[in-house]
């Protein structure tokens, strides 16, 4: 990867909102000193950086922090818009629906399958199941709309969209290990759970994302962390 002057990013390492950030760099052939963070213990330099929501991912470039991974992603691709693949559709259109789907997969996605692990009951466990099933008909209609029966999201590569949902799938898959919910379900979302297997398969997904043990593992210290806290009120 190319030199880019002072790059730093805070992040964890089963966190998919780095991984989403981490893969946009990549993709722009960018080069830059990872700084892995304990949310549990939070740094000066993450405190610093991001003092309004003091959470990871954090991009430093050239001593300025740029917070939340959208925004790190379309900045990336801006600043180093001569390198590396392009991440945002060039159409304003098109761009502009990418950037919709990406919210939405972070605004009713992300809640929901984090729903299913914070569940206190079986039965809220298939509430919010259902809630997130039901959120990924709707990505699989998008899909078929912004792919236009190509490989991804973005047509023939890797695009904004493709990162915003692939950076997910290591954690949907540690909740299939865990609870037996399975998302992409070739009966009833086909195109996603082809598109999910492609995008596992490009060489950035196999070189940047964690696999889905490590945040089986990182969930369970959660349980075990929410628990105690809960006991202890």
């Amino acid at each position: 990867m190319s030199g880019e002057g002072d790059i730093k990013l805070l992040g964890m390492v089963v966190s998919p909102f780095v991984v989403r950030v981490r893969m946009a760099l990549h993709m722009k052939g960018v080069s830059y000193e990872y700084i892995e963070q304990d949310l549990f213990n939070k740094s000066e330099i993450l405190l610093r950086s991001n003092p309004v929501n003091k959470k990871v991912p954090v991009l430093i470039h050239g001593g300025k922090p740029i917070s939340e991974s959208l925004v790190i992603v379309q900045y990336a691709d801006e600043v180093w818009s001569g390198k590396g693949a392009s991440i945002l559709p060039a159409d304003p259109h098109e761009r502009a629906v990418a950037r919709f789907w990406a919210a939405y997969v972070d605004d009713k996605l992300f809640p929901a399958y984090i729903g299913i692990m914070k569940a206190a009951t079986e039965e809220a466990r298939a509430e919010k199941a259902k809630e997130a099933l039901v959120g990924l008909a709707s990505l699989e209609e998008a899909f078929t709309q912004s792919s236009k029966g190509k490989p991804f999201f973005a047509g023939d590569s890797v695009g904004y969209l493709d990162l915003a949902v692939g950076c997910n799938l290591f954690w949907l898959e540690a909740i299939r290990k865990m609870f037996g919910v399975t998302f992409f379900d070739v009966g009833k979302t086909p195109l996603l759970a082809a598109w999910a297997e492609r995008f596992a398969g490009t060489e950035m997904a196999r070189e940047v994302v964690p696999d889905a043990d490590s945040a089986v593992v990182f969930a369970k210290k959660l349980q075990a962390r929410f628990g105690s806290n809960t006991s202890a009120k």
